[in-house]
């Protein structure tokens, strides 16, 4: 039976006059994986600052049950400055797990590398910082942030391994069902407790949810019964002073005390009322049911992009070097309007520096890369760091007109940023917020293609999730580098691999291509081109019974093509393979 390891008990935090946490509870075991999640803005670092011991707390306690804890903590990788990772390199055990990270040449990095680190070396060397410290209790905030497919599986693998306690925070959904069974959810400054995975918990949060919401349109139809029922009741005392008040003969009032009978009967229907409002208000505070509150809903509306031609960007054998260093050399691939494709593979292999060549910031050392004149690119970076840091949101945006100023300013409060943040300079924002800054202004503009350098980092989950399902509905081009899994398997139809040294198109997404690039595919991938060979004998021996002229030709000659297409490349996986 695992032992109680830490427990945190009605912790609170104020800086100035906000509140950030105001009653936080609660217990793990030894050995747990927890999952921290919330909006963005709840307090999330916070909590994990005061644990790791880097923040104080103004009230309540933490109990370890008298261990000295060897915390290990991971900040975001954007608070880490050269200095933190020159100090890094200096520790014992780094450099065996920056090698299973793939930084193979980390321990031969000098002063002039590490200010340049990629997101994805940064956080892989704080990583394995963290891991050569041996730690108890591992606190790691976004750790698959800039993250490769191999560093996270690394990543996974380690976690199963690690015999301490893990608190995590993350918007990776794929990465925290694969690795927690408990889920802390933060907010309004305090924590609930959830148990199973990620997934698990947004299922019994929606079932809360409903259950709620009947409870809750239950107790108002009551509500609206009960008060129904005094509206009448005021209506009848009211008409009882009424005729309380008339005048009739003497004698009528003399024989039948008419007025004193009317008095009385509208004394007691007020004091019904009275009762009846009485009874209600103690009910509705002792046993009242609140009204659900909705997840914050963030809408994202692009306008649709006319069609520009069939081909929007092609490469044709092309390279970049760098300082005599190769990234990629005979890259062949296209990209059409209104493909969904996903950019693929490990940090530093040059992903972003492609993005920069697509969009004409960089040049190719050699071969040809065309891109469609009439081509309108949006571009968000990684970091989000060209936005004017001294600007308001909507000064940052650049709109003059005053219609356009009203548009920014309601679709930059329809992304949450309220009139407050609209007030403060953009630098002063969180990294989430300034993620919305610059959607925001995508949004406001007709662009062909939409190239998304890790558009959910500091996202939370719900934004992520209302995100995918808006490019869903995108009509334009999509080309996105993105370590979460999730959501390039919903939105990428289509990859560009980084492999071998080059680049190369997939007509596949993430998890087929994942599956036919396991070794354990190769059975399944002979099967696949079997398959392929009969579809292709039968429409080669339909185009052999036809003319050219024939209106079912051209149809039949594009399925042969691109028959072949796929059999070409699953064949290319099957060599791989073996």
């Amino acid at each position: 039976m695992s032992l109680p390891f830490i427990r945190v008990k009605n912790m609170k935090k104020v800086y100035g006059d906000k509140v950030v946490l105001s009653d936080v509870s609660f217990e793990l075991n030894e050995g747990a994986r927890a999952g921290l999640v919330g909006f963005n803005g709840t307090g999330k670092s916070t909590l994990a600052e005061i644990l790791s011991g880097v923040m104080d707390y103004d009230a309540g306690s933490i109990d370890t049950f008298g261990r000295n804890l060897k915390i290990g903590y991971l900040r975001q990788s954007v608070n880490y400055t050269a200095v933190d990772f020159d100090q890094m390199m200096n520790g014992e055990g780094l450099y065996e797990h920056t090698s299973q990270l793939g930084l193979v040449k980390a321990q031969e990095w000098k002063d002039k590398k590490l200010p340049h680190l990629s997101g994805g070396e940064r956080l892989k060397l704080a990583l394995a910082d963290v891991w050569a410290s041996n730690p108890d209790l591992l606190i790691l905030d976004e750790p698959t942030n800039h993250l490769d497919l191999d560093g996270v599986k690394w990543l996974v693998n380690q976690l199963e391994a690690f015999r301490g306690t893990a608190i995590i925070i993350s918007h990776d959904r794929y990465f925290l069902d694969r690795t927690v069974t408990t889920i802390l959810e933060l907010e309004d400054g305090k924590v609930k407790t959830y148990s199973g995975h990620y997934s698990d918990y947004r299922d019994e949060k929606k079932r809360q949810h409903e259950h709620q919401l009947k409870q809750y349109e239950a107790q108002q139809r009551e509500k609206q019964r009960i008060e129904n029922q005094m509206t009448q009741y005021k209506e009848w005392a009211a008409k009882g002073h009424r005729d309380s008040t008339k005048q009739g003969s003497a004698s009528e009032r003399k024989q039948i005390g008419l007025k004193e009978f009317h008095r009385v009967k509208a004394k007691k229907t007020e004091a019904r009322v009275k009762s009846k409002l009485k009874r209600l208000t103690l009910e509705l505070n002792k046993n009242g049911v609140e009204k659900p509150k909705d997840e914050a809903s963030v809408f994202f509306q692009f306008q649709h992009a006319d069609k520009r031609g069939k081909r929007m960007v092609e490469a044709k054998q092309v390279s970049k070097s760098f300082d005599g260093r190769s990234l990629f050399s005979g890259a062949d691939f296209y990209v059409k309007h209104g493909e969904r494709i996903g950019l693929l593979g490990p940090n530093g292999c040059g992903k972003t520096t492609l993005i920069r060549m697509i969009l004409g910031s960089e040049s190719a050392s050699s071969g040809e890369l065309w891109r469609s004149p009439t081509l309108k690119i949006a571009y968000l970076s990684q970091d989000v760091g060209d936005l004017n840091g001294e600007l308001t949101p909507v000064e940052a945006l650049g709109f003059a007109e005053h219609r356009d100023i009203h548009r920014a300013r309601t679709m930059l409060a329809n992304l949450g940023l309220n009139e407050e943040k609209l007030r403060q300079k953009v630098g002063s924002l969180s990294l989430g917020d300034r993620v919305r800054v610059k959607l925001a202004g995508m949004l406001l503009r007709n662009y062909d293609m939409l190239i998304l350098d890790e558009p959910t980092n500091h996202l939370d989950l719900p934004s992520r999730e209302q995100l995918e399902d808006t490019l869903s509905q995108y009509s334009g081009t999509l080309l996105v580098v993105s370590h979460d899994t999730y959501f390039m398997e919903k939105l990428c139809d289509k990859l560009l691999v980084f492999e071998k040294g080059s680049v190369q198109r997939q007509e596949m997404g993430l998890s087929e291509y994942k599956k036919y690039n396991s070794r354990d595919s190769v059975d399944d991938i002979a099967q696949q081109i079997l398959l392929l060979d009969t579809q292709l004998n039968a429409v080669l021996g339909e185009l052999c019974t036809i003319e050219k002229n024939d209106p079912r030709y051209p149809v039949l000659d594009e399925e042969f093509l691109k028959l072949s297409r796929e059999k070409r490349q699953l064949m290319a996986l099957q060599s791989k393979a073996k």
